[in-house]
C-alpha cells in the first residue's frame, strides 16, 4: 500500500537578515492511509513547522513531501491551494471560527469553498454533528459556545469535506482536561469511523498516546518512534 504522506529528508531554514535558524533537519517518515499518528515534542522542536509543511502552508528549504502520490514541490500556488481544499482538513489550536457566523454556517462555508461539485448531504452533516455532540448548538455563534464546543465545531468543519487527511495542531491546547479528553475521543472516533488519516501535533505525551504511532521530535529532528495506546487516558472527576 502506498503511504498517503511521505516526507523525505525535509529541511526548513528560517532567515532573519544574515542569520539562519534551522527549524527542521533531515526529517523522513511515512504514514499509511487510515493511520493516526501523533508528533510530540517541546516548544521549538520543529513540530509546528512540520505541520505547516505537510499542509502546504509553507515550502520546505530542502527535501520532498508527497501527499496522496503527489509531490508538493511540483505544484504551483494555485495547485497547492486546490490540493489543500480537496485532500486536507485542518484543526487549529485557536479554533479560527468566523465570529459573525453560527456554528452551522462555519461548517457549511468550509464545504462551500472546498470546490466540491456535489451539495452537502444534510444526513451526513447531521451524523457528523451528532457524533460530536453539537447538533443542538449549531445555531449559536462562537461567542455563545464553550471552548470545547468551539473546538468540536472546528473538528466538524475539518471533517465535513470528507478529507483523506486531517492535520490537527495542538487541538487541545486551549482546553481543560475534561474537554481535552472529549476532543481526543472525537478525533480517535472520527479516524476509525470515517477512515481519515490523522496527524496530530502536540506537546502533551498523554494526548499523543491515543495515536497508533508517536513520533518524538527535538531540535528539528525525529528522535524516536513508538507505538501508541490507541485510546484516550481515563481520568477521575
Amino acid at each position: 500500500m502506498q503511504p498517503i504522506i511521505r516526507a523525505e529528508h525535509l529541511g526548513k531554514v528560517y532567515r532573519s537578515g544574515k542569520v539562519e535558524v534551522p527549524a527542521l533537519r533531515d526529517v523522513s517518515f511515512s504514514i499509511e492511509p487510515g493511520e493516526f499518528v501523533s508528533v510530540v515534542g517541546p516548544s521549538g522542536s520543529g513540530k509546528s513547522t512540520l505541520f505547516y509543511l505537510l499542509g502546504g502552508l509553507t515550502r520546505a528549504s530542502s527535501g520532498k513531501i508527497v501527499i496522496a502520490g503527489i509531490d508538493f514541490a511540483s505544484l504551483d500556488d494555485a495547485e497547492r491551494t486546490k490540493m489543500r481544499k480537496s485532500k486536507i482538513g485542518f484543526i487549529f489550536q485557536k479554533f479560527n471560527l468566523l465570529p459573525t457566523l453560527s456554528g452551522r454556517a462555519n461548517i457549511e462555508i468550509a464545504y462551500d469553498i472546498s470546490g466540491r461539485s456535489d451539495p452537502l448531504d444534510p444526513a451526513y452533516l447531521a451524523d457528523l454533528t451528532d457524533m460530536l455532540g453539537i447538533s443542538g448548538r449549531l445555531d449559536h455563534r462562537p461567542s455563545e459556545l464553550s471552548g470545547g464546543e468551539q473546538q468540536r465545531v472546528a473538528i466538524a468543519r475539518a471533517l465535513v469535506t470528507h478529507p483523506a487527511i486531517v492535520l490537527a495542531d495542538e487541538p487541545t491546547g486551549n482546553l481543560d482536561t475534561k474537554n481535552s479528553d472529549a476532543v481526543l475521543e472525537m478525533l480517535r472516533r472520527s479516524n476509525r469511523e470515517f477512515k481519515q488519516t490523522v496527524l496530530m501535533i502536540t506537546h502533551n505525551p498523554e494526548a499523543a498516546a491515543i495515536a497508533d504511532r508517536i513520533l518524538h521530535m527535538r531540535d528539528g529532528e525525529i528522535t524516536g518512534i513508538e507505538a501508541g495506546t490507541g485510546r484516550v487516558a481515563a481520568h477521575t472527576w
